[in-house]
């Protein structure tokens, strides 16, 4: 590649990730849930005419990696004919991950044209098809046996609502029928159809960057400029490549268990590296189970893919070209490859936390001294709901923070969401202001960080109260395993969750467990800590 085509792709590259950025931006000033517009949970990215990943925004890695088997069940499922449709899917086994994560996928046209005539402004719309833009956010409930979706099931239909790739919008105009099933179940249809409209929202940003970006280069070379860009990031990835050990390395590790029975569910990978391949071999691991950890193949090709990118530097622009080296085997039947009906929810917030710690063991093998300690290896999901005050139904949804792995050279971060999600904390103003809820301890749970040269950063505590009769619900790890430590650091604490009853007495709750909460009560949730190093 030459030095001028070299900067193209660059300059090219840059503006299509801002596009996803801006994208994110969009969908985050037009949510109406505090989980989308304060802890930023969702993802943006753009697709080609064939459904490859063209560019995407840092956003969470576990929706980034599978969003590309979102985009092509709908490409497959869905009749887009023209600008202003717009299609939705959540379904896990048919592209996406778990239910709560609705992700919204758009075709962009190009050509289309405006003028003003006659005092109005008259469209013309174009039917060339150039790409997609979509986007993926976790609704803080769809529906279910419990508020907030997320508490342990035995049944994917116990989980919430599925929705198969369909049609949303058709020019423009939301399919009424649709809107209506999903809006009949759920407990807060308000904030579902404000989040809904700011997703649509967010699509029709990028569609119109996307479009200005084509009509700026022309159609030629901006397509021209896209397989540079695929074959840059492939070229790149496979320089990273020369870095590691060839060879053959395997890795495991545990769920502590499923919340219906199960425990210590193994996760085993192989791991070849070759001269330009790498080689994710899972087909070794636990069957599925009964309770919700499960994860479907996305889940698991995301990890796969985020671990790799964690070793890359210089890292390649991410995008379709970084998949093509990277191979990942999975047996349908288990829990990193799991089949309907099986519940899922806990299998893209908490499986995947535990397949990133098995990629990431393999791949330290292949590249000595470079990986860090497990960092706390759980999302620490929690869902509190009921009904408030004002006798409107609430679901408040979070995932809370802890401590990250020490790795050469530095101590791990404390309070930090790590891995596969990258969201932030509900500011405890913006929880108390929307929910019948109060936090009466956010801190540090200062020493649980894993001991060493190099300390793990220490996880949190944090308890909230509730002013209303509630119903909570837990889906966390780490609770009777603990975060590795690397090169003999010591392992960081493990999580403990926790009811404080009215009457003075604090219990303890299990990993995996829903319940009921009096006004006045609350959860205490310690997050684990990262290992230390050395």
């Amino acid at each position: 590649m030459d030095v001028k085509t070299a900067t193209e792709v660059a300059v090219l590259h840059h503006a299509l990730v801002g596009v996803a950025e801006e994208m994110g931006e969009a969908l985050k000033r037009a949510a109406y849930s505090p989980n989308i517009k304060e802890r930023q949970d969702y993802s943006c990215a753009l697709f080609d005419a064939q459904g490859r990943l063209l560019a995407q925004a840092a956003h969470l890695p576990v929706h980034l990696g599978s969003m590309p088997a979102s985009v092509a069940a709908v490409i497959s499922s869905v009749d887009f004919q023209k600008e202003g449709d717009f299609a939705i899917i959540n379904d896990p086994y048919d592209g996406g991950t778990h239910l709560p994560d609705i992700t919204m996928v758009a075709p962009v046209f190009a050509g289309t044209t405006s003028w003003k005539a006659g005092g109005e402004v008259r469209v013309r719309r174009g039917r060339r098809l150039i790409g997609y833009v979509a986007n993926r956010a976790h609704h803080a409930d769809v529906g279910g046996a419990a508020p907030g979706s997320m508490s342990p099931q035995t049944d994917l239909i116990a989980e919430g609502l599925v929705i198969p790739p369909v049609l949303f919008e058709r020019d423009g105009q939301i399919s009424p029928d649709v809107l209506a099933i999903v809006m009949a179940n759920t407990r807060t249809p308000d904030e579902r159809l404000g989040d809904l409209h700011a997703q649509l929202a967010a699509c029709d940003r990028g569609i119109h960057r996307v479009i200005a970006i084509e009509q700026q280069y022309g159609s030629k070379k901006f397509q021209a400029l896209c397989n540079a860009l695929y074959k840059h990031a492939a070229q790149l990835l496979r320089d990273n490549l020369k870095s590691l050990k060839r060879g053959s390395f395997r890795s495991e590790d545990v769920l502590d268990d499923d919340g219906a029975g199960t425990t210590d569910i193994r996760i085993r990978c192989s791991l070849t590296v070759s001269r330009d391949k790498l080689t994710f071999d899972f087909s070794d691991s636990d069957q599925q189970v009964r309770g919700g950890v499960n994860a479907v193949r996305a889940v698991t090709a995301s990890a796969s893919f985020y671990s790799v990118l964690c070793l890359c530097d210089p890292r390649p622009p991410i995008n379709h070209g970084c998949f093509e080296h990277i191979e990942v085997i999975t047996k349908p039947g288990t829990v990193v490859d799991a089949k309907r009906p099986a519940p899922v929810a806990g299998g893209n917030v908490e499986t995947s936390q535990r397949i990133v710690d098995v990629c990431l063991g393999a791949l330290a093998q292949a590249a000595p001294g470079r990986v860090p300690a497990q960092s706390q290896g759980t999302m620490n999901n929690l869902t509190i709901g009921g009904v408030g005050s004002d006798g409107k139904p609430f679901t408040y949804y979070e995932t809370i923070a802890g401590g990250c792995g020490a790795g050469p050279g530095r101590t791990g971060a404390s309070a930090t969401h790590s891995h596969m999600t990258n969201t932030l904390n509900t500011p405890a103003e913006a929880l108390e202001h929307a929910y019948p809820l109060r936090v009466e301890e956010y801190a540090l749970r200062e020493g649980s960080g894993g001991n060493g040269e190099h300390r793990g950063g220490d996880g949190v505590i944090r308890r909230i109260r509730t002013l209303v009769p509630a119903t909570f619900g837990l889906l966390t790890e780490r609770r009777t395993s603990s975060p590795k430590g690397a090169e003999k650091g010591k392992p960081g604490r493990q999580g403990i969750n926790q009811v404080r009853y009215n009457d003075g007495e604090v219990e303890p709750v299990d990993a995996k467990c829903s319940g009921e909460l009096e006004p006045g009560e609350a959860i205490d949730m310690r997050t684990p800590g990262g290992g230390g190093w050395r």
